[in-house]
């Protein structure tokens, strides 16, 4: 696959044939994501292929409560976790939860997590990681950077595959858990859910912004980048 081609139909992928990935083709998507940079090259990133079904079983039962919350906050009309959050929107969000359970469907991405063909887990070595903005005083982000074209890379070496898959974060909401399940270190923290598989369906347009709707010329609100 061209690599104009690969950025353009890498999207999020969350149905999957019945249909298993073999673990050389697995091994080979991770051999080619490895390349993906990091902050002074320490690739702060571990992997955990999750293939017990036990353990599948409470990371899914895990997601799927983060995922209530999450619903919880859009039925509240708030951006589900925003850093900028009031205390009336966290309020809000809460008092959604039981109708968020309410709309859980047996076939949902969040539902069957559990059944996945791959699950993967990354983790952040919190030891190796170079966080900038660590002394601001607002939202901390930037120690992703070392971790996330990594986790993109994956995605990206999956579309290579005919693999689709999705990155999601919903399940860090419950990390003590997932720490737990994992059996994770005390300076290791969950980055991503990665789940991989043959796609139902293969997508071929994604929407986006246009260029102009999101860049623009010395300051933030200078004229639209445009040709």
């Amino acid at each position: 696959m061209e690599l104009r081609d690969a950025l353009r139909t890498t999207g999020s992928v969350r149905r999957f044939r019945n249909q298993p990935v073999d673990d050389e083709t697995l091994f080979s998507v991770l051999d080619d994501a490895r390349f993906a940079p990091s902050g002074g090259n320490r690739q702060a990133w571990h992997v955990i292929v999750v293939q017990d079904p036990g353990r599948r079983h409470d990371i899914a039962a895990s997601y799927l409560d983060a995922w209530h919350d999450y619903v919880a906050h859009v039925l509240a009309g708030v951006i589900p976790f925003s850093p900028l959050a009031s205390d009336e929107d966290r309020l809000a969000a809460a008092g959604q939860r039981a109708p968020a359970e309410s709309l859980s469907v047996p076939d949902g991405f969040a539902e069957t997590l559990a059944n996945v063909p791959v699950m993967l887990v990354v983790t952040a070595d919190l030891t190796a990681l170079a966080a900038t903005d660590r002394d601001l005083d607002r939202y901390h982000l930037v120690g992703g950077a070392s971790i996330y074209p990594f986790v993109w890379s994956i995605l990206l070496a999956a579309n290579e595959y005919d693999l689709g898959g999705v990155m999601t974060t919903v399940g860090t909401r419950n990390e003590p858990r997932l720490q737990e399940i994992l059996e994770l270190p005390a300076t290791t923290v969950v980055s991503a859910i990665v789940a991989l598989g043959y796609p139902e369906r293969r997508l071929t347009k994604l929407s986006r912004h246009a260029v102009e709707e999101f860049t623009t010329i010395d300051t933030f609100y200078g004229t639209p980048f445009r040709i």
